[in-house]
C-alpha cells in the first residue's frame, strides 16, 4: 500500500509547499535519493530572491521554505556547489529578506500582510535544521500569539495584519495539523540549550491535540473545521495527528496514552487509500474547500507510516 501511495504522490503536479512536504516525506521514509532529487528540482526552480520550488507567479513567502530540510540534507550528502548556493540564498530569504510584521513574524504572502497557520510548518523547521533554533522558536511564538484562540484552545487560520481582522477565524483542521506537525519537527531539532523553549512547544502541541481529540468522529476522521459539524469529513488531519503523536511518543515527550487515538486516526486514513494509491477524502486540491485528493494528503500518509515504523521498531 505504501508503495502505491508513493507512486501516486510522484505522479501529482506540485506547488512549492507540496514539493517541500513531499520531499520531507521521502526523507523521513528513508527514500533519500528521491528526497535529494526533489531538492535538486526545488533548487532548479529557485527565484533570484531565494525562494525555491516556484511555479508561475506564486507570491508565497514561507511555502518555498518547506523544501529546506531536504535541501540541507542534499547539500550534506553531495557537497554540490549548486545546491549549497541554493541553500544560502533560501536561508537569506528566510532570515533577512522575507517580509514580516513589525514584531518580526514572517508573512504568508508578498502581496498582502497576512499571517496563515500553515506557516508554522513551512518555515520554522527549516530554520531549526539550519541551526537558527532561536529564530525558529520566535517565529512559532509569533504565529501562536496572533492565531491562538484561547476560548477553543485551537489555532485560527488567517489573520490580516493590515486590516487587523481575521480573514478566516475558523479552527481549520489541516491548519492545526500543520501547526502540531511543524512544532513536532522543531522539537526534534532542539538541543539541550533550549530546554525551556522545548517545553513550551510541547505544552502547545498537547494543548492543540487535547482540544482536537473530542471532535474525532467514530471512524477516526474529523470535520474540515474541527468544531463545525456541517463542514465536510476529511482524513488528512487524522494523518497529521497520528504523525505527531507517533513522533512525540517515540521521543518521549508525549505520553503513550495518546497512541490509541493515533491508531484510530491512522485506521481512518488507511481505509481511504484506493487502488491507485490515492488517499481519498483529504482536504482536496485545488481549492481545499471540499474532500478530494492532494499531494499533502499523500505526503502525510507517508510521514505517518514512517513515524509509526520508527516508534514500533526502535
Amino acid at each position: 500500500m505504501i508503495d502505491r501511495v508513493k507512486r501516486a504522490l510522484m505522479s501529482m503536479q506540485r506547488h512549492n509547499w507540496e514539493q517541500g512536504v513531499a520531499a520531507q516525506a521521502f526523507l523521513e521514509a528513508g527514500d533519500r535519493d528521491v528526497a535529494i532529487a526533489m531538492a535538486v528540482e526545488g533548487a532548479n526552480r529557485q527565484q533570484a530572491d531565494g525562494r525555491c520550488c516556484q511555479l508561475d507567479s506564486s507570491t508565497a513567502v514561507t511555502d518555498p521554505c518547506a523544501i529546506g530540510e531536504a535541501l540541507i540534507f542534499a547539500c550534506e550528502q553531495t557537497g554540490d556547489p549548486f545546491l549549497l548556493s541554493a541553500y544560502d540564498r533560501l536561508l537569506r530569504w528566510a532570515l533577512h529578506d522575507a517580509p514580516r510584521t513589525a514584531g518580526g513574524t514572517v508573512y504568508h504572502f508578498t502581496h498582502d500582510e497576512v499571517i496563515w497557520v500553515d506557516s508554522m510548518y513551512m518555515l520554522p523547521p527549516f530554520l531549526a535544521r539550519a541551526g537558527y533554533t532561536q529564530e525558529a522558536v520566535q517565529q512559532l511564538d509569533g504565529y501562536w500569539e496572533i492565531l491562538f484562540d484561547a476560548k477553543k484552545n485551537l489555532l485560527s487560520h488567517q489573520w490580516s495584519e493590515r486590516e487587523q481582522i481575521f480573514h478566516r477565524k475558523d479552527a481549520w483542521a489541516v491548519g492545526n495539523g500543520w501547526a502540531i506537525a511543524g512544532m513536532a519537527r522543531v522539537i526534534a531539532l532542539m538541543g539541550d540549550a533550549y530546554a525551556p523553549e522545548k517545553q513550551r512547544l510541547i505544552r502547545r502541541v498537547k494543548t492543540l491535540i487535547d482540544a482536537a481529540l473530542p471532535f474525532m468522529l467514530e471512524d477516526g476522521s474529523f470535520h474540515d473545521v474541527l468544531d463545525n459539524p456541517i463542514t465536510f469529513r476529511e482524513v488528512n488531519f487524522s494523518q497529521m495527528l497520528a504523525y505527531t503523536i507517533y513522533r512525540g511518543a517515540a521521543a518521549g515527550w508525549l505520553e503513550e496514552s495518546y497512541l490509541p487515538a493515533a491508531e484510530k486516526a491512522r485506521s481512518a486514513a488507511l481505509r481511504e487509500v484506493d487502488a491507485y494509491g490515492l488517499v481519498r477524502n483529504v482536504c482536496g486540491m485545488p481549492f481545499f474547500d471540499a474532500p478530494g485528493v492532494a499531494p499533502e494528503g499523500q505526503a502525510f500518509h507517508i510521514l505517518m507510516e514512517a513515524a509509526r515504523r520508527d516508534l514500533y521498531h526502535r
